[in-house]
């Protein structure tokens, strides 16, 4: 885990995250563990006849993998909010690559924090995610 604290200022990047490719495997595996089965992401033949080209990732797969992110660079104790909106499609065998940027420090309530804009971008450089993150500094 980085050190976050006082060094820390606007325009800061945090360490990229970057998961995949995401397989059949792992859309399958996503599917159990999060009883989400939906069938866009885990059968083809139905994903094709509803015009898609194949199956495509969970969009909370994506979340799972910014979560990942960031509570490998702050504790997860620190994380007092952070919210996103899905952009587009993570297609099947993509590369997610998660980013964050310190975007503003500021104090609230005697406690200092920092508004982490982030969010996951394929290999093909498409956006998928974004949205902010709340971070209590130390």
């Amino acid at each position: 885990m980085a050190d976050y604290s006082a060094s820390l200022v606007v325009g800061d990047a945090l360490p990229e995250h970057v998961r995949g490719p995401i397989t059949r495997a792992d859309l399958a595996l996503f599917a159990g563990a999060s009883h989400d089965h939906v069938l866009l992401h885990i059968d083809s033949d139905y994903a094709k006849a509803a015009g898609m080209d194949d199956v495509f990732g969970h969009g909370m797969l994506s979340m799972a993998y910014l979560a990942q992110m960031l509570t490998g660079w702050a504790p997860q104790d620190r994380l007092k909010t952070w919210s996103v909106r899905f952009t587009a499609i993570t297609p099947l065998y993509a590369t997610v690559h998660c980013r964050g940027e310190v975007a503003e420090i500021f104090e609230q309530d005697g406690e200092r924090l920092a508004r982490i804009s982030i969010g996951a971008w394929t290999d093909k450089d498409i956006q998928t995610l974004g949205g902010e993150a709340v971070v209590t500094l130390a």
